[in-house]
């Protein structure tokens, strides 16, 4: 559980109007490094196993073969999507999977359970940043992970159900205090929840 003297873990979603989370081939996202710009510095990352083996091609490719990486977004990457490559290929990666059995990623390491998460979160460190997706951030959140909620709020509606493959229902919990809210470009707004650990969780 999350204590005073944890350092922080902040998870970062990227959502439509209607409470979706915009999956990796979502259209309305400018760019999947924005979020990294919401976050204090951080040393670790968390993924759940389902968003993982896309995640490590696009971020692997944005450093080994950017044409790839061009000839599928229609565009050069952006200099902070080479950042975030950069950052990301040097840093830990906990992916939480009962099925993957492994990551090619030197930075990547497998693990079963949430209690591994919360063991790091009791190591000194800076904050964690739990990357998605939407599954992986209700685990977190109803094991009283996550401290922090950070949000890129985009001016589109999903109008998609559960099957669709580039959205997912945003988390419900309760005990939300927002703390920060800034309108920036595109239309966009960047929202900041803080988390009440004690209060419990929907299961709705």
């Amino acid at each position: 559980m999350s204590t005073t003297t944890s350092r922080p873990l902040i998870a970062a979603l990227q959502v439509t109007l209607d409470g979706y989370a915009i999956g990796a081939e979502g259209d309305s996202v400018d760019s999947w490094a924005d979020a990294l710009e919401l976050l204090p510095p951080v040393d670790a990352f968390v993924l759940g196993g389902g968003m993982f083996p896309g995640y490590e091609w696009f971020w692997g490719a944005v450093l080994d073969d950017p044409s790839a990486v061009s000839a599928m977004l229609g565009r050069d990457p952006f200099p902070r999507e080479v950042d975030y490559a950069r950052f990301a290929a040097k840093t830990p990666h906990l992916v939480l999977s009962t099925t993957l059995q492994e990551a090619t990623w030197p930075s990547a390491r497998i693990v079963r359970d949430v209690s591994e998460v919360a063991a790091l979160k009791q190591q000194p460190g800076d904050a964690i940043y739990a990357v998605g997706g939407p599954g992986l951030v209700e685990s977190l959140i109803d094991a009283g992970l996550v401290d922090e909620l950070r949000l890129i709020l985009h001016p589109v509606s999903a109008g998609a159900g559960e099957g669709d493959a580039t959205v997912g229902k945003l988390p419900h919990c309760q005990g939300l205090e927002l703390v920060a809210a800034e309108p920036v470009a595109a239309g966009r707004v960047y929202l900041t929840y803080r988390i009440d650990a004690s209060t419990p969780q929907s299961t709705e």
